[in-house]
């Protein structure tokens, strides 16, 4: 008991290790955070403290770890890139006017290497042939654009 006793920090890295090892079967991060708690508990062997004390470092480090780290950490590693799928992955993208767009009378752009019917998002605007517009929605078949301003040279 007395090898323990001056060598608990070793005994507490030695909980660490297997609940690290437990957490790659497990791959729920409870136990990479009570490993973590763990190992607080050895920092807290080393410095000489009461085991009473080692084990409150360690639980209060645990809890600390369970309730404000693993949960962002869960959503961040649950949650992928976000897909743009049919034809809302256009949203955003640039085209060029092939035919007057008009708020009265629709017209014709090349997005993606495709023509779509397009309206101005900004029912106002005449947008002529050759201008470059931006996709800000698409309903349906029509594409609402508004038109890019261009740097004089």
């Amino acid at each position: 008991m007395d090898w323990l006793s001056e060598h608990a920090w070793a005994a507490w890295l030695g909980v660490a290790a297997l609940l690290g090892v437990a957490e790659m079967f497990s791959l729920d991060l409870v136990l990479l955070m009570l490993a973590v708690g763990a190992i607080g508990g050895g920092a807290a062997a080393a410095l000489d403290a009461p085991v009473v004390v080692q084990v409150l470092v360690a639980a209060a480090t645990a809890l600390g770890t369970l309730t404000l780290v693993r949960p962002p950490l869960v959503k961040k590693l649950h949650s992928g890139p976000e897909l743009s799928m049919s034809h809302g992955r256009l949203v955003g993208t640039q085209g060029l006017v092939l035919q007057t767009i008009s708020g009265l009378q629709p017209g014709r752009v090349k997005l993606a290497g495709d023509e779509w019917s397009a309206a101005p998002y900004d029912e106002t605007l005449v947008i002529e042939p050759g201008a470059t517009v931006e996709v800000l929605e698409i309903r349906g078949a029509t594409a609402y654009v508004h038109p890019v301003p261009q740097l004089d040279r």
